[in-house]
């Protein structure tokens, strides 16, 4: 579900095909709803050793982060912070990991490359980033850890399964049209590199 409150766009969890192909890149968006924590270890399972998710992500959020997780009395568990990983860590298995589970949201750190953005256009998804710095923020937006899948491979490895309100800022980096807001802007920072050296070396040239 999608809806426009005080300016801002928010999406709720489980989050349609339709919801995620009216989002651009550049686009800023806020999530409520569930989302599931997953890096290297869980994509190694689910698509080079071909396991299941023990855990339901269609049309939900897959955020790439290792939180920092406390036992609580009162709820079991509860995140102390929880920042996003590099996320072209993930770039090579993404394509099959979203395929396979269905995921709609992907949040993490930095860029990806064309095998995310290939699955992104073809299956109906969106890449985020949630800016840095954001640890202790993202902490406060998490209302419940919900549960915790295959521990056996760490605190921050774990499938977290958890409920947030308001997380955000998020901002599209890849949307469901292949467009790539890092790739681009790459093109014009090189595009614009490349007038400069030529300026300075014109420059140079004048001067010896």
């Amino acid at each position: 579900m999608t809806e426009t409150i005080n300016g801002k766009t928010i999406l709720t969890t489980p989050v349609t095909e339709e919801d995620v192909r009216a989002l651009h890149a550049g686009d800023v968006i806020y999530l409520n709803g569930d989302i599931f924590t997953g890096r290297d270890d869980v994509h190694i399972r689910v698509t080079r050793e071909n396991r299941e998710l023990p855990s339901d992500v269609r049309g939900k959020a897959l955020m790439h982060a290792g939180p920092i997780v406390k036992s609580s009395d009162e709820n079991g568990f509860e995140v102390v912070v929880i920042g996003p990983t590099t996320s072209m860590r993930m770039e090579k298995p993404e394509y099959d990991f979203i395929k396979k589970t269905g995921v709609r949201l992907i949040i993490g750190k930095g860029g990806m490359g064309s095998h995310t953005a290939e699955a992104c256009r073809e299956f109906g998804a969106v890449h985020c980033v949630l800016p840095a710095g954001n640890a202790v923020v993202t902490a406060l937006c998490t209302e419940e850890v919900t549960g915790v899948e295959w521990l056996d491979l760490g605190m921050p490895e774990a499938l977290w399964s958890m409920r947030v309100k308001g997380l955000g800022p998020l901002i599209v980096t890849i949307d469901t049209g292949g467009r790539n807001l890092f790739a681009e802007k790459k093109e014009k920072i090189a595009a614009r590199k490349e007038e400069q050296i030529e300026a300075i070396s014109k420059k140079l040239v004048s001067i010896l």
